[in-house]
């Protein structure tokens, strides 16, 4: 739909050349006071002083004067003193040169343009020692504070969201059972571990899982964990009973029940003879 265009009389259009200058809000309420103009708003007078072309004085102030001219002796000092922390640079540069249009963020970005080393990198230097090593934190203050007493762990204290051996659940990513174990953690330190029940079973029976292999639920419930449910296989087994481009049926978890141990049977033929000819080859 084409915006309609607003006439203005030859009066009108010499005072809002006259005023242009004014900011949007400011031009708009003396317009309408003077000329009694309730339909022209004042996007109108935006417009209309866009189509015209009249500088408005504020062109490119957003960014005017942002970089300061420094003489050669101030940039001397500048880059000599690079090194103080950007409050300090600013106050002493200000007492030494009475440059009072020159702010913090002006000295900040001229570092940057010439890329002075301000020797703070944010870390800490090897052999540098914190300011409180080995200092305690007084009485009332920080983690020794009344407040935060309160919600400290006291020795022999157990976490709400401890669970101890036996413990099981069933894990909201595969669906598989974990079991936690009276065992020590390899990774923690723990005194008790999480494991997938199923294997954790199965190897109670008949020892490690080799290299290369894995465990295959059979009847397809992840949650029977017996281990005559769980069949060791060939990881390369699993592409083929995913259905799809690698296998030449339907997925072993989706199919009926009496047609699994035929699944598994032609998986397990096809990566025999996958293997022959890669030995052969």
């Amino acid at each position: 739909m084409k915006r309609r265009s607003i006439p203005y009389s030859d009066a009108e259009m010499q005072w809002l050349e006259a005023n242009r200058m004014m900011v949007i809000s400011d031009y708009h309420r003396a317009f309408v006071a003077m000329f009694g103009r309730d339909d022209v708003s004042a996007l109108n007078l935006h417009g209309l002083r866009k189509r015209k072309g009249w500088k408005t004085g504020r062109e490119g102030d957003r960014y005017k004067g942002r970089h300061r001219k420094f003489s050669p002796e101030e940039m001397a000092w500048l880059k000599e003193n690079s090194l103080l922390p950007i409050s300090d640079y600013h106050r002493e540069f200000v007492t030494a040169f009475p440059r009072e249009d020159v702010r913090p963020q002006n000295l900040h970005a001229l570092r940057k343009r010439m890329g002075w080393k301000t020797g703070r990198t944010g870390q800490f230097a090897k052999g540098n020692v914190s300011h409180n090593k080995g200092k305690r934190c007084p009485d009332g203050v920080g983690g020794r504070h009344p407040n935060a007493r309160k919600t400290q762990f006291k020795k022999g204290n157990i976490s709400h969201t401890y669970r101890g051996p036996g413990h099981e659940r069933i894990d909201s990513k595969d669906g598989y059972v974990v079991l936690i174990v009276d065992e020590v953690n390899p990774w923690t330190g723990a005194k008790t571990r999480p494991v997938h029940k199923h294997v954790y079973l199965w190897e109670q029976i008949n020892g490690p899982i080799p290299k290369g292999h894995c465990l295959k639920c059979l009847d397809g419930n992840k949650l029977n964990t017996d281990p005559s449910n769980w069949e060791l296989i060939s990881r390369g087994l699993l592409p083929r009973l995913n259905g799809g481009k690698a296998s030449r049926t339907i997925a072993y978890d989706s199919a009926p029940a009496e047609l699994k141990p035929a699944i598994l049977t032609v998986a397990k033929i096809d990566h025999a003879i996958k293997q022959k000819r890669e030995k052969a080859a």
